[in-house]
């Protein structure tokens, strides 16, 4: 009875994977803040520009603009407490919150990877597909694809929390800068079942597994249909090179974390490890928006569109009775209008 009275008072977990941070606290807080800055930057303005612009109103530009919403969301669930830890004397979180956090991590990558395989799908019925492309990707599919995408993750990892409130810890230290499902389960007390938290995150893995075959599937038959013609050449190069280079770096990361938390050398300096920890939560937020801003024509001619509306009136404010300045201004108006 003692032992289970003593178990059921570890509310609060110690993240100890700042310990060499702390050290440089300063310029860690600033590059941090500056990182998290520049994902709420890349993302907003993107999620902004496709929402205002009716022309943008097309299935590719919402699932991007849903894949920069998820973005916001995962980083979310990260940054602020990071920052608050760095200014903070003790880097500790509560039980309710260190699961809130995994929740929050492990849905946003999933979410992630079924958006992107939802992309993959959409350019496979538009390329492959052409003719049948607006029969079946209708306003009432891609809705019903995007709420799947978010709510079958929150769904699983739902459960997964779920099975791990059913534990008993005897361990509070959590070597990592947030909370991840997969270490708090190994704090359950030893004796403690365990089966079926493995069995259900395996079942889950198998899942998302089966989304990126899905996907390669997916560009396989796309590549086959490309190389017959360059005008479809040239939409897989505009369209497809983005979605494909994002689904490589968010494997890449996932997978890296993946491995590295389970297999890598407890010798590697913890700053590595900090690095491989927080990769997926800086790497994809910044590059999709930036990727696919860069190669889908519309939206790079509508950002340009806005930067030179911005130019010239900060131009017209700054000289405002120069007659030049005047009918460049005037001039550069009409032409994005």
């Amino acid at each position: 009875m003692d032992h289970i009275s003593n178990v059921s008072t570890v509310r609060v977990f110690t993240l100890s994977a700042f310990s060499d941070i702390m050290t440089l606290r300063v310029p860690v807080f600033s590059v941090t803040l500056l990182c998290y800055c520049v994902i709420l930057f890349v993302n907003v303005s993107l999620v902004t520009i496709i929402i205002l612009d009716e022309n943008l109103h097309e299935p590719m530009y919402i699932l991007l603009c849903v894949s920069c919403i998820n973005g916001l969301y995962g980083t979310a669930g990260f940054y602020p407490k990071f920052l608050f830890d760095l200014l903070s004397s003790s880097q500790v979180i509560s039980y309710s919150s260190c699961l809130c956090q995994a929740f929050a991590m492990y849905s946003f990558v999933c979410s992630d990877t079924s958006i992107l395989t939802v992309m993959a799908y959409d350019r496979y019925l538009a390329i492959c597909r052409p003719l049948q492309y607006h029969s079946v990707m209708t306003k009432r599919r891609l809705s019903e694809l995007v709420f799947l995408s978010w709510f079958t993750p929150f769904c699983i990892f739902s459960i997964n929390i779920l099975l791990t409130t059913r534990l008993t810890f005897c361990g509070t230290n959590i070597q990592r800068l947030f909370c991840v499902n997969w270490l708090i389960v190994k704090l359950a007390c030893p004796g403690t079942n365990t089966l079926v938290n493995d069995a259900f995150a395996l079942t889950t893995l198998t899942i998302y597994i089966c989304h990126l075959l899905f996907v390669v599937w997916t560009y396989i038959y796309l590549v086959k249909t490309c190389v017959r013609s360059r005008e479809d050449r040239a939409k897989f190069m505009q369209t497809c090179v983005p979605n494909l280079i994002s689904l490589a770096i968010l494997f890449v990361t996932v997978v890296s974390d993946l491995m590295h938390m389970r297999f890598a050398s407890k010798d590697l300096p913890q700053s590595f490890h900090n690095f491989v920890a927080i990769a997926v939560l800086f790497i994809p937020p910044v590059t999709n928006p930036l990727l696919y801003g860069f190669r889908l024509n519309k939206i790079r001619s509508r950002v340009l569109v806005h930067v030179k509306a911005k130019t010239m009136s900060f131009t017209w404010r700054l000289y405002p009775l120069h007659p030049l300045s005047t009918m460049l201004f005037n001039n550069k108006m009409s032409t994005v209008r």
